[in-house]
């Protein structure tokens, strides 16, 4: 049965064709996967179906009855409301009427109160209330969602499952996820995957993970120049089959047609006599090919791009011994120990929180362990990727962030004109002369791997580069990543790019444990190895202040400190929990889809107070230090 039908939908955005009489029938049950390029406007269809925006013409079908919900790309607000509370707002009213059933039931003291709560359970029991109460406890409890927190407590990564579990719980008889994988670590995603197997109603999904799609979809649809295109299957090799083979009947069609408009075109300019005798109805029929021709849009190239590798570093690129690093409720790293030699190819694995970028910091030395030590090789050139974006001016346009005043940017020995080498990334001349806070997401990131590839390097430090890239540049650059002859680290959840990208794994276990497997994620799961999240209840996205950092466990004598030294040891933990939670909050603004959006003051101010709270944190986590250093000696 059909629970939405879109039929000869169009809608343009300026110049840009985002459907062009694009039909498509979802059936209850179906699992959707919608693919597309970046900017082919699969998030514009959402909201169409949504009701959020009205295309240009067309008709969307929905029954009466049906319920269309979402779980949208953007991370909810950091407000005071409840966790649970935020959960059953999914069951609109009858969300708000368990909320009150509950809370009065505790105080309940008088005849009016027992009405209320009378009639508060008639319409409970008339909704289903106590299954969907139930069903809400199995949520919270399999996303581990804190009900006592609220959302302001939570980091994004936290929030975006609640408003997860709030969509499952809702049981529209659509439901709409775009890229529902964001801010989830693996165990999150595999506990999504198993609840969405089970769904009652119909499934459309946006997603970049392959493996993901595979693991969900029954059919892809791919959003290509305006038209849907439908594949039965989730396979993703045969999706790209089913890819190339349409791309090589179009491109036959096209040449026919082409072949056919020359001939005709020849026709109309013969000399007087043709024109004398010339056939009415063919000149119309050219004038229609002619249009034709002119509407046609061509496939867009593919990314093409390299990247160009320093000289070799030193055999041994990075060496830790016995290094210790954590807080007194969570240690990061105990007794951890290893060697990254040069052509390593290693990716970290771990759930939210865990201390991976912590991990980094301390390898590359921009954190000092508490214990052990790190060493460094020789003749290091270090490119990374930060997934904050934090390495753009917003305010320059393309041409200007790359080319730092060069005309030419030298790869694999030839000099390439700057133009040039933006094209490899997919700018035109006029896209490439854009301001960089006018960019979609997805050329954002295209900016990104055109920076650092840019200049030669010998280390490559990647920090979740796959968001926002589409499927094609995604493959792209893991290609050029298997050929990069270079040291490789990369932080990551999506499963297929490690698997093609990494030859080892450093995995984080609880208590600060971090081990080395050798191969892939498939390899790593295929013997049985799985991540546990030791901090879900918790909630703690990364340290936070309220736990200070463990020191190593020594005997020794406390010196008492001046009283004015002591106060300010005793205030300190208070200005760090200020700290962290002010960066924690100016991460997640700066993590939406559509801050880069927004006029370029409000972006260049949060970017700023972002750099200067980080350096106001690292400096009094400094002093802590210091100070407890300074009262255990003896």
């Amino acid at each position: 049965m059909p629970v939405v039908v879109l039929e000869e939908l169009s809608m343009h955005y300026g110049e840009q064709v985002l459907l062009d009489k694009a039909s498509l029938t979802i059936n209850e049950k179906d699992r959707i996967c919608l693919v597309g390029r970046n900017g082919a406007g699969k998030s514009s269809l959402f909201r169409v179906l949504l009701g959020q925006q009205q295309a240009d013409g067309g008709y969307v079908r929905i029954p009466d009855g049906i319920r269309v919900g979402e779980l949208p790309q953007n991370l909810p607000a950091a407000d005071e409301r409840n966790v649970m509370d935020v959960v059953l707002s999914g069951l609109e009213t009858l969300g708000q009427a368990l909320k009150d059933y509950d809370a009065l039931s505790k105080t309940a003291a008088t005849e009016q109160d027992l009405k209320k709560l009378e009639r508060l359970q008639h319409t409970i029991e008339s909704n289903d209330g106590w299954r969907l109460q139930q069903k809400a406890d199995v949520v919270v409890k399999k996303l581990n969602l804190p009900i006592e927190k609220t959302m302001a407590e939570l980091s994004g990564g936290w929030r975006r499952r609640v408003m997860l579990g709030r969509a499952l719980l809702s049981e529209p008889d659509v439901l709409l996820l775009d890229e529902p994988t964001n801010h989830l670590d693996i165990p999150a995603i595999e506990w999504l995957e198993e609840q969405l197997a089970d769904y009652p109603g119909a499934i459309l999904f946006i997603t970049h993970d392959r493996a993901f799609m595979e693991k969900v979809a029954r059919q892809v649809v791919e959003l290509d120049r305006g038209h849907l295109y439908t594949y039965n299957g989730s396979d993703y090799d045969g999706l790209i089959a089913w890819r190339e083979k349409r791309a090589e009947d179009e491109e036959k069609e096209n040449a026919l047609f082409d072949k056919r408009l020359a001939e005709e075109e020849k026709w109309i300019r013969q000399g007087i006599k043709a024109r004398r005798t010339r056939n009415e109805g063919r000149v119309r029929a050219l004038k229609a090919m002619r249009q034709e021709r002119s509407e046609r849009r061509d496939r867009q190239g593919k990314a093409d791009f390299s990247m160009d590798a320093a000289d070799k570093s030193g055999k041994i690129v990075i060496e830790a011994k016995n290094i210790q690093y954590g807080f007194e409720n969570k240690p990061i790293v105990e007794d951890f120990s290893t060697i990254i030699q040069r052509g390593d190819r290693i990716g970290l694995l771990g759930v939210n929180g865990c201390g991976k970028s912590t991990l980094l910091r301390l390898l590359l030395k921009q954190l000092e362990p508490q214990s052990g030590s790190i060493k460094q090789g020789t003749k290091l050139e270090i490119a990374y990727f930060d997934q904050l974006r934090g390495n753009l001016d917003l305010e320059k346009n393309v041409i200007d962030n790359i080319s730092e005043g060069r005309e030419y940017i030298e790869i694999g020995g030839e000099n390439k004109h700057i133009l040039g080498y933006l094209g490899d990334f997919l700018f035109t001349p006029q896209r490439a002369r854009t301001p960089v806070k006018a960019l979609s997401g997805g050329e954002t990131s295209r900016v990104m791997l055109a920076k650092l590839f840019s200049k030669p390097s010998n280390m490559l430090i990647l920090d979740e580069p796959t968001n926002d890239l589409d499927v094609e540049t995604l493959e792209l650059l893991e290609g050029r990543l298997t050929e990069y002859p270079g040291t490789l680290l990369v932080v990551s959840h999506d499963r297929a790019f490690l698997d093609n990208v990494v030859t080892s794994l450093l995995v984080f276990e609880n208590e600060g444990v971090v081990t080395d497997h050798v191969g892939g994620y498939s390899d790593w799961f295929g013997r049985g190895f799985r991540l546990k999240d030791p901090d879900a209840i918790k909630v703690e996205s990364k340290p936070t202040a309220k736990a200070k950092p463990k020191m190593p466990v020594v005997e020794k004598k406390v010196k008492k400190l001046s009283y004015k030294l002591q106060r300010e040891l005793e205030e300190l933990p208070a200005s760090i929990e200020k700290l962290e939670g002010e960066v924690e909050s100016l991460e997640a603004e700066i993590a939406k889809p559509d801050f880069y959006a927004q006029d370029n003051v409000t972006v260049t101010d949060t970017l700023t107070k972002l750099e200067t709270t980080q350096g106001k944190l690292e400096e009094v986590m400094e002093r802590w230090l210091e100070l407890e250093a300074m009262q255990e000696e003896g």
